[in-house]
């Protein structure tokens, strides 16, 4: 169907458009007669004014632009519903651009949040976006970066300390007795996965004798953990590892699947440490061991920084709040 508009209420009610305009926003400029007359066609029609476009008039959009690497992940899903619960607190909605690990994406994500002028970004980077970020700010656009930290400091952020979440999950699988690891996780451009890989590293350097073996993909999903744990469960016992860290818990989870599948004991043979403590890491087939994020709070402190921001009630300081990890043991690494 054709979406009614403007034009349609004044043709059905024979005045001009910008006598609806004023009968519809500001009715005191018009008299009785004509009000009463335009909401009468409105009403026929079933015309519904634009409130964006309101908005915009008003100087204001109100909306939060947020950019997430992958909204598949249910990380990154509970982040945007904390950003959500803050911002409707205030009267607003968030406009959400999931990048699905795509640098174009995302800038085509920034770039759209600059054309529809949302009041404040929330920027979960996954890639390389400084000049994006700089024309946001030179709009009057303030920027918060979440699940990251800005190397220029220019930027407040939310941030978690990977390099320590690294280290509690290597720390975890070399206390069990386990001395050959393994790390699987994304390219190592990606900060959040650099810093866990660093952190393990820093782990296995203490204790003599362990090893550290780095496995990369491009996605971080579950069906890419499957065909890991089967390849690990194709070599030879003394050739796999012991202990793996998954650089989240979709591939952690995936992981002990294709090792199951295949003959392989977990934790038994190989003990398995996922990232994120998504609601799924506690009921899967093997109750995974996990590094949780607080990712709703995360989400919420972000928006919180931001609106204070945008109110002006936050003054020209910077804000950088990074959360600690915490270890959450269940079966994937500890037998009965």
């Amino acid at each position: 169907m054709k979406r009614v508009g403007i034009r349609d209420v004044a043709e059905r009610a024979g005045v001009s458009i910008s006598t609806v305009s004023n009968a519809l926003n500001r009715p005191h400029m018009v008299s009785e007669r004509l009000v009463d007359r335009v909401r009468s066609a409105a009403d026929q029609l079933g015309y519904v004014p634009l409130q964006a476009a309101q908005q915009l008039r008003a100087g204001r959009s109100g909306l939060l632009g947020m950019t997430v690497i992958n909204i598949a992940n249910p990380f990154f899903a509970d982040m945007v519903a904390g950003a959500e619960e803050a911002a409707s607190g205030a009267g607003l909605r968030v406009l959400v651009g999931n990048s699905s690990d795509d640098v174009t994406k995302e800038r085509d994500h920034l770039e759209l949040f600059e054309r529809v002028q949302v009041e404040g970004a929330l920027v979960s980077p996954f890639g390389p976006l400084e000049p994006w970020l700089q024309r946001l700010r030179g709009r009057g656009i303030p920027v918060v970066l979440v699940d990251a930290i800005d190397d220029t400091g220019e930027l407040p952020s939310v941030s978690f300390d990977d390099v320590a979440g690294g280290r509690l999950a290597a720390e975890h699988l070399l206390a069990t007795g386990r001395r050959r690891l393994a790390f699987v996780g994304a390219r190592e451009e990606v900060r959040q996965v650099r810093e866990r890989l660093q952190g393990a590293r820093l782990a296995v350097a203490a204790y003599q004798g362990a090893t550290l073996e780095p496995i990369w993909t491009e996605r971080t999903t579950s069906d890419r953990g499957v065909a890991f744990g089967e390849q690990l469960a194709a070599r030879s016992p003394a050739d796999r590892p012991d202990g793996v860290v998954a650089s989240n818990d979709h591939l952690a989870i995936g992981l002990v699947h294709g090792l199951i599948s295949r003959g392989v004991r977990v934790p038994e043979d190989i003990a398995v440490v996922g990232y994120d403590d998504i609601e799924f890491a506690a009921i899967a087939g093997v109750p995974l061991t996990s590094v949780r994020q607080p990712a709703h709070e995360m989400g919420r402190t972000a928006a919180e920084m931001l609106l204070a921001r945008i109110s002006g009630i936050a003054g020209p300081e910077l804000g950088n709040v990074v959360y600690r990890p915490e270890l959450i043991v269940r079966a994937s690494t500890m037998s009965a």
